[in-house]
């Protein structure tokens, strides 16, 4: 499983979405080996379908000479109310589409992706200061 640990630092998530991705072999055996990063990665909407944009898959280095480009745009695949809801957030909220997990689910990969609103500064010295209260209550409490 690949994380974007910086999604919760940075954004306020506020819905998730399971969604699949179009793939090409050479990139299934790569994310297997866990070389992929979701750190600079975004989703958005394109003629009507959800589009990964910026996650970078590492090539495969068995692969032959077809070996697939590492930032290329990969399709998700999500149901057409997903797809409603998603635009709905993107155009009326002012919300980005953010990747927070890549994983394997019954031999196919599978995206968490999650609409979200960009913290402020202050929002996040808020959170930092919460996980160190709640770290020195645990440490009391031992």
């Amino acid at each position: 499983m690949i994380k974007n640990r910086r999604a919760t630092f940075d954004y306020e998530l506020l819905e998730t979405f399971e969604a699949g991705l179009v793939l090409t072999g050479s990139e299934v055996k790569s994310l297997r080996q866990g070389g992929a990063t979701l750190a600079e990665s975004f989703a958005r909407l394109k003629g009507g379908e959800v589009w990964l944009e910026g996650m970078h898959i590492a090539p495969y280095k068995d692969a032959s000479y077809n070996n697939h480009e590492p930032l290329r745009s990969r399709k998700l695949l999500l149901n057409r109310r997903e797809i409603a809801e998603i635009k709905r957030g993107l155009t009326r909220q002012g919300l980005t589409l953010i990747p927070t997990r890549l994983y394997f689910k019954e031999g196919w990969a599978k995206l968490t992706v999650a609409l979200a609103r960009g913290k402020k500064l202050h929002d996040k010295r808020q959170a930092v200061a919460k996980k160190e209260a709640q770290r020195e209550m645990e440490r009391v409490r031992r």
